[in-house]
């Protein structure tokens, strides 16, 4: 079992940076990929940014330039920092782990971006 547990969602302008956490506990070994997805209201749930075990990195192209992906091992945690930050960008983010034999989601944070 993993658990995650994002923080670091708010209110911010447009033009504004956060900075979102991602904390794994449990059986984090077994974690291959960990990403960040956002979900907006009446909208798909999308991919954002994902960094492999490894430390290979991909993004989104709507956020390239703008976010940045990273990891701290030693905590177990897994960053996103979002720059330049649009009223676009508004929406629900959530955490995900993938490993071998499932997918496991944190609850979400959101992040609300004012013009």
């Amino acid at each position: 079992q993993v658990q995650l547990v994002e923080s670091g969602g708010g209110l911010v302008q447009t033009g504004g940076s956060l900075k979102l956490s991602c904390a794994a506990s449990g059986n984090t070994s077994t974690i291959n990929v960990i990403a960040w997805f956002r979900q907006a209201p009446g909208k798909k749930r999308e991919l954002v940014a994902s960094i492999s075990k490894g430390g290979n990195t991909g993004y989104v192209n709507s956020v390239k330039g703008r976010f940045t992906i990273s990891r701290d091992n030693a905590k177990n945690t897994v960053y996103l920092q979002m720059n330049s930050l649009k009223p676009g960008d508004t929406a629900v983010y959530y955490c995900n782990a993938e490993t071998l034999w499932r997918d496991y989601w944190g609850q979400g944070t959101q992040v609300t971006v004012s013009s």
